[in-house]
């Protein structure tokens, strides 16, 4: 079994699509976080101060609930993980998941997806959620990111 994962949480479609060649690039498994109520169209309309996402990403405390767990997450060193940038952040749902787990000791890789920000300040709130874990600085890819550019990638980190 592979040592790393490929974990992602994806809203449209995109984020899935780079995780996947992200996955075959490095040999990983993957796995996706699902949400335990899926997103609608107008839960994702970021320009609805009242929308789901809206209102998840105005709350720093919101954990939206996530569909089961990983159940062989001992089994990884390094995961790899994968979101849309929402606000210049990770949606909490990432923080969901990955206090779902005890992350002593792995490495904890973001990688994202996005219309046209950064990064912004994904470290910084992802931080407190990876207790025990060393984060990587992440990076943004298109979605038709080829798997020579994500293994490039991958392969320069210092894992």
């Amino acid at each position: 079994m592979s040592r790393k994962l490929v974990a992602y949480f994806s809203a449209s479609g995109v984020t899935a699509k780079v995780a996947e060649t992200l996955a075959e690039a490095i040999g990983a498994d993957i796995y996706e976080v699902a949400p335990a109520v899926p997103y609608t169209k107008a839960d994702l309309n970021w320009m609805d101060k009242n929308s789901r996402s809206s209102v998840e990403m105005n709350d720093p405390a919101s954990r939206p609930a996530i569909e089961g767990k990983r159940d062989n997450m001992a089994d990884y060193d390094t995961v790899f993980v994968g979101f849309p940038i929402w606000w210049y952040v990770a949606p909490t749902i990432i923080n969901t998941f990955l206090e779902s787990y005890d992350l002593t000791g792995k490495t904890i890789v973001p990688f994202a997806t996005s219309g046209g920000s950064g990064m912004g300040k994904t470290n910084e709130k992802l931080l407190p959620s990876c207790a025990g874990a060393k984060l990587l600085e992440g990076r943004i890819f298109k979605s038709n990111v080829s798997k020579a550019e994500m293994n490039t990638w991958a392969s320069g980190l210092k894992l």
